[in-house]
């Protein structure tokens, strides 16, 4: 089943007219009921009048996440709280929390985005699908709930954490889809194991997995462990929620987004210049059906690239690659740019290793010092053998691969701490150590 077939098909000149037609409106409401987008333009010497092709929305300024928080909490909205149905937010932990709305419209195009998704992975009316993202303000939650719901399977609203749960229900209920965070759905496989389960022996066909970046590597040991299709799904709430682009399960070859409601461009991170396809920058989203809180040019910190070649699922639409990592998580290791997914395909290469890992950033003097803890698999453990080879053969290929020497900590089995929601991947304690001193 393909989910609003003929939106996913059209020709490239017939979705960019959509996309247009909805762009003017999108911009004229924003700068009509938005102060901050009105003062935006103003500053750029430009009024909506003058957004009269795609080419032209170059011409209006970017939006960060920085602005979010300057307006909180409401700053942005671009409706009346009488219409607004429901609020999101984020947990706030770098500052004020970013704060988003949305009226029953946009609740209900989200839903069906999220439905689209479903569809790309595999899913089909009649399905039961274990939902283990997180309830409330993040919108991982209730995203994939309604979405799950519009496409007419039966959600399981298990939301995160209590995974002897989580592991109960799945052997009750026997789910054919599941969705989570890929770390945490590591957590409930490495959970099964120990009880003495089989995990490739549950219901679960296919799983739509995303909030964190990860890589192949990842998703082959969540193929191979769950026996299951593995997609990636996109999303962020400043723009909408999870939704915004999933991978198809034919193709899993870039995820594709929703272009009729969303428009994306690849910007340098340094020069904001907008690059052309198939080069690799920052992504950026402008929505163009959002009502109340419509976002222009929103510089996401994910780092991408776009296709727009038709897939071999038939589908027609844009395709973004798998985010690389944030802007603001890459690692300059002596001069080199490196991300935590880089690092993890090479760690995941290597059978002896458990898919759990850390950078710990340590203050040595003037220099910063990278070290990366990775765990032995509880079997590799048992054997008791000497693993200072094995360290030596892992920092060879890290050096081999990115160019980078690093100092590698052997852990043992389960010591690095698990999450229910995103993983640290990063731990910098170079201001832990400039407060102590």
């Amino acid at each position: 089943m393909i989910y609003n077939k003929e939106m996913e098909t059209l020709s490239r000149e017939e979705m960019q007219k959509i996309q247009l037609e909805r762009l003017k409106k999108t911009v004229a409401h924003a700068y009509e009921n938005v102060e901050f987008h009105k003062n935006s333009f103003a500053q750029a010497g430009i009024k909506p009048e003058d957004i009269q092709t795609l080419d032209d929305l170059q011409k209006i300024p970017f939006m960060k996440k920085t602005d979010l928080r300057e307006n909180y909490p409401f700053g942005l909205f671009a409706v009346g709280m009488d219409q607004v149905a429901r609020i999101h937010g984020s947990s706030g932990t770098k500052g004020k929390p970013t704060v988003v709305g949305y009226t029953k419209k946009d609740i209900e195009n989200w839903s069906e985005v999220v439905a689209r998704s479903i569809c790309l992975a595999g899913g089909r009316p009649g399905d039961i699908f274990h939902n283990a993202y997180g309830y409330g303000l993040f919108t991982g939650g209730l995203g994939l709930h309604y979405g799950i719901e519009q496409m007419g399977a039966v959600v399981v609203p298990i939301s995160g954490g209590n995974t002897s749960r989580q592991i109960t229900l799945i052997q009750d209920f026997l789910p054919r889809g599941l969705s989570g965070t890929p770390s945490y759905i590591l957590n409930i496989v490495e959970e099964m194991k120990r009880l003495g389960l089989d995990p490739r022996e549950s219901s679960v066909e296919y799983g739509i997995f995303g909030a964190e970046p990860w890589s192949e590597e990842m998703r082959e040991q969540l193929e191979t462990e769950l026996n299951i299709k593995a997609v990636d799904i996109y999303g962020l709430s400043e723009v909408m929620g999870p939704g915004i682009s999933c991978e198809c399960h034919e193709g899993q070859d870039g995820l594709h987004i929703a272009e009729d409601h969303f428009y994306a461009e690849i910007v340098d991170p340094k020069t904001s210049e907008v690059l052309p396809y198939g080069e690799q920058g920052e992504l950026v989203f402008t929505s163009l059906t959002k009502e109340a809180f419509p976002v222009l040019r929103y510089r996401t910190g994910d780092i991408a690239s776009l296709n727009p070649e038709p897939c071999v699922c038939g589908r027609t639409s844009l395709r973004m690659s798998r985010i690389k990592g944030r802007v603001d998580d890459m690692l300059i290791i002596r001069g080199v740019n490196v991300f935590p997914t880089e690092i993890e395909s090479v760690l995941l290469s290597f059978k002896e290793l458990a898919p759990h890992y850390q950078v710990v950033i340590e203050r040595d003097g003037a220099l910063d010092r990278f070290e990366v803890h990775c765990e032995l698999t509880p079997e590799y453990s048992e054997l008791g053998e000497d693993t200072s080879k094995l360290v030596k053969q892992i920092c060879h290929r890290i050096k081999d691969m990115l160019g980078v020497s690093v100092l590698l900590k052997m852990v043992a089995p389960y010591s690095i701490q698990r999450s229910e929601s995103k993983a640290i991947r990063i731990v910098d304690n170079r201001n832990v150590a400039k407060v102590s001193s």
